[in-house]
Order: structure tokens, then C-alpha cells, then sequence
């Protein structure tokens, strides 16, 4: 049996300037972002991927979500066909500090949003019921085993 061939991804990873920022650097090199995002993806994509500060997470979110806060991944999904076109924004203490708080690197928690936040680029939706919210976690749960990472849910 052939393997199957994952999604060819074009990457745009950038980094805001923010005290700190090294060592999300270092967690987050281009080849392991692209293979995290290529994992999670159905068919080919176009994914910007920035790292922001508080401010600019909290401000985004704000703009666009109507929530006064910093969150940890924002996902700004522009087209789920004949590409995944989409910008994802992680706040880097946000990440930092769930991180920090559920015992995991940084760099598997870095993996777990990006997959997260690629799949809501294709449609994947947590918000809309809990039978979607399952569904959307075992397949998380299923990504990121296949990318030697343990669940991020504690299951």
C-alpha cells in the first residue's frame, strides 16, 4: 500500500517584536511548523503563521472577535477551496503560559494550537455543539499522536 502524500504547504512564519521572542524562535523552527501544519491539513495551503505580543493578540481579538482579551489562536480563514487560505495568530504568552500551566514544552503546545487553528481554517468548528467539539478533539487527538505528541486533552 502507498503512502499517501500530505498537502504541499506555502509558509509565511513571522515573528513580532516582543521581549522574549528567542525563544519562541527556537520553538517553533520553520520545518516542524510545516510539518504540524501539513499534518492537519485535508488539501494544498497558503497559511500565514505570526507570533504577536499581548497587545496585539488582545487587540485582534478584540477587532474581530468582539472579546476584550488575548487568546491564545486566532484563525482567519479566507479559503477552504481549491487551497486553505488562512492566517493564524498565536499570542506568545498566552501559548507561554498555558504551556507552562498544563506541564508541556512549549513546542508541543505551540504544535497542538497550530493544528487547532488549521483545522478551523478548513471548517472545523468546537463552538457549535459538544458532538462537534468531540469530534474536533479526537481528530486533534489523532494529529498530533501520528506527529509523536501526546494529548494535549489529557486522554
Amino acid at each position: 500500500m502507498a503512502a499517501s502524500r500530505l498537502p504541499a504547504l506555502s509558509l509565511s512564519l513571522q515573528f513580532g517584536r516582543f521581549k522574549g521572542v528567542e525563544r519562541h524562535r527556537a520553538a517553533l523552527p520553520r520545518h516542524s511548523v510545516t510539518r504540524w501544519i501539513r499534518h492537519a491539513l485535508d488539501i494544498d495551503g497558503e497559511i500565514t503563521v505570526r507570533i504577536v505580543d499581548a497587545d496585539e493578540g488582545q487587540r485582534l481579538n478584540r477587532e474581530f472577535r468582539g472579546k476584550d482579551y488575548a487568546t491564545n489562536v486566532l484563525t482567519f480563514d479566507y479559503a477552504q477551496s481549491p487551497l486553505v487560505m488562512a492566517d493564524l495568530v498565536l499570542c506568545a504568552p498566552v501559548v507561554a503560559r498555558e504551556a507552562k500551566e498544563n506541564r508541556k514544552t512549549l513546542a508541543d503546545h505551540y504544535a497542538h494550537l497550530l493544528v487547532h487553528g488549521t483545522l478551523h481554517a478548513q471548517g472545523w468548528d468546537h463552538e457549535t455543539s459538544e458532538a462537534d467539539a468531540d469530534e474536533m478533539e479526537a481528530y486533534e487527538i489523532e494529529i498530533l499522536a501520528g506527529l509523536g505528541i501526546r494529548s494535549p486533552y489529557g486522554k
